[in-house]
This record gives structure tokens, C-alpha cells and sequence, in this order.
């Protein structure tokens, strides 16, 4: 991938610039989604067109890998890399931020009290699932 420069904000958002990428992430981290279907019905509504685009670039920056779905082998089924598990404390504090300024927030009032109270346990906890769910395959 060619870098416009190599500041290092620079350089993580010519990696995860667009919303769409970082969605994709929050999925595969916290809402359990693994396929490209389930991408498509998150409430954000992201195009057919954008969603394959994203998700071939995430995987070609090495943050997910595609493979055969466990139950249904003609399915694709996505997975973060330990590249992509490493962004789990920029998403955390985007969604601590989000949760403290937007007040119809859909973030659960326990994980927010988590995140800002003992941060690195939570983040710990769920880097360990994501390990789990995500390297182990």
C-alpha cells in the first residue's frame, strides 16, 4: 500500500479513514458479525459496492482474513488478525467519546462505566474473546 506520508494519524487513516472500515471492525469486535450479510444489515446501510470495497482492503492491509465458514463451507467467513485485534483500544475510546457526548447513545451504560473505570481489564477481557474467536481458526 502506498502512504500519502508516514506520519503516524496519517498512516492509520489511510488504513481506517472512512466509517465504513472502522464499522466493519466495531462488527467483527462487538456485535459478533462474520459474514458479509451480516455486515450488510447493520443499521447503517452501507452499499453492496462499499462493503466489498472495505472489506477487500481490510484484508489486503492484513486487519481481517477470509476463510471457509465452520458450518456452511461455501460461505465466507470473516475474521480480525492480531493486526486488526490491536485497533480494539482506539475503537474503546471512540465509543467511551461517542457515550459521553451523544445522549440517545446505544452503547450500555455497564460498559461505559467499565471502559472509564477500569479500561485496560475490559479491553483485556474482550482481546482475550477476540483471540479466542478470531487467531484460533
Amino acid at each position: 500500500m502506498k502512504v500519502r506520508s508516514h506520519c503516524p494519524i496519517n498512516y492509520t487513516l489511510e488504513h481506517f479513514g472512512d466509517k465504513w472500515s472502522l464499522l466493519i471492525l466495531r462488527d467483527l469486535m462487538f456485535k459478533e458479525k462474520r459474514h458479509y450479510n451480516e455486515f450488510l444489515e447493520s443499521d447503517e446501510k452501507v452499499s453492496t459496492s462499499v462493503l466489498g470495497d472495505r472489506l477487500k482492503m481490510l484484508e489486503e492491509n492484513e486487519i481481517i482474513t477470509k476463510g471457509e465458514d465452520d458450518v456452511k463451507k461455501s460461505r465466507i467467513k470473516y475474521s480480525l488478525t492480531e493486526k486488526g485485534i490491536k485497533m480494539l483500544p482506539v475503537l474503546v475510546e471512540m465509543i467511551i467519546w461517542g457515550g459521553f457526548y451523544d445522549d440517545k447513545t446505544e452503547a450500555g451504560k455497564v460498559f461505559l462505566a467499565q471502559a472509564t473505570k477500569n479500561r485496560d481489564y475490559l479491553i483485556s477481557q474482550i482481546r482475550e474473546k477476540l483471540e479466542k474467536e478470531h487467531l484460533s481458526n
